[in-house]
């Protein structure tokens, strides 16, 4: 704390006037409501403050840090949402079973991650029920494209202090479905569960907030609250296709020097794939982001 009574905080979740915020020196989380009148950027998850506590035992969001980094993506309606601030990776969560692997979805949040220069993290759960050697597989499929992959069973703490390890010192962002494990990952590694809403901070209704963070090292893991928010934005097909490590070298082979490896002759991409040098399944999330399709369910061969 300064002498100015202002404490450096990590945001870890906003609302409307309210954030919830981790103080550097504590590890439970505080309700900060923000100053009246003060002029800075909308709050977003990872960004660093300065906050006071008043004489009403309120605390006050006094000042904002600058961004190191911003992840920024753009809606729909062409409008530009940051979404989250000060983060260097995105660590995917995907269960084998129950629900189903999605290989699309996957796909689509390391392509997202390296589009946004931040670097991409698998966490593959439910090894125990899908079987060792269907989880060894897709690990494989992902770290053949440099994508660090860890099969985790939280629960019985198989693969948490690598993971741990793997993300000491880093900032990152925990993305993941409705019942992936998690929660349990982030029990795991020590994090505090949910501790409340700001509705009651917000103008008009607000739906309830989960803020959860924990410290690793020098560097911490944010839980976010869902996958929706993390879409490609619109790309020809050679940038995608630059999203998919792999597939960059052989695209320097096609005939076409503007080929999108779906029907063009002579496609060394399409070659790469047919010759078991690029998964089948990468190819396939590939060919849906070109289209623009939605990623649909598709489970692991």
């Amino acid at each position: 704390m300064t002498d100015d009574g202002l404490r450096r905080a990590r945001v870890i979740a906003v609302g409307r006037n309210a954030a919830w915020i981790v103080a550097e020196d504590e590890s439970e989380p505080r309700l900060a409501s923000l100053r009246k009148g003060a002029r800075h950027a909308m709050l977003v998850p990872g960004d660093l403050v300065e906050a006071k506590q008043i004489a009403d035992d309120r605390v006050v969001v006094d000042t904002v840090h600058p961004r190191s980094f911003a992840l920024v993506r753009r809606t729909g309606g062409g409008r530009v949402k940051t979404m989250a601030a000060n983060v260097d990776t995105i660590a995917v969560v995907a269960a084998l079973v129950e629900p189903p692997l999605h290989l699309a979805m996957v796909d689509r949040l390391v392509a997202f991650a390296l589009q946004h220069e931040v670097d991409p993290l698998l966490l593959l759960t439910k090894a125990d029920l899908a079987g060792e050697d269907a989880a060894e597989r897709v690990a494989a499929t992902y770290r053949a494209v440099d994508v660090p992959t860890l099969i985790l069973q939280p629960k019985a703490g198989r693969g948490i202090d690598g993971l741990r390890e793997l993300l000491a010192g880093r900032r990152a962002l925990l993305v993941g479905n409705s019942g992936v494990g998690k929660s349990s990952i982030f029990r795991a590694l020590g994090g505090i569960g949910v501790v409340g809403d700001l509705s009651r901070f917000g103008r008009g209704r607000q739906t309830t907030t989960s803020a959860r963070l924990v410290r690793l090292g020098a560097g911490f893991l944010i839980d976010s609250p869902g996958i929706g928010e993390f879409e490609l934005d619109p790309l020809p097909a050679a940038e995608v296709g630059w999203l998919f490590p792999e597939m960059r070298e052989p695209a320097t082979r096609c005939r076409f020097a503007d080929c999108r490896h779906l029907t063009e002759p002579d496609c060394a991409v399409r070659q790469a794939v047919a010759e078991g040098r690029i998964a089948p399944s990468r190819y396939a999330s590939y060919e849906e982001i070109v289209a623009g399709t939605p990623a649909a369910p598709r489970a692991a061969n």
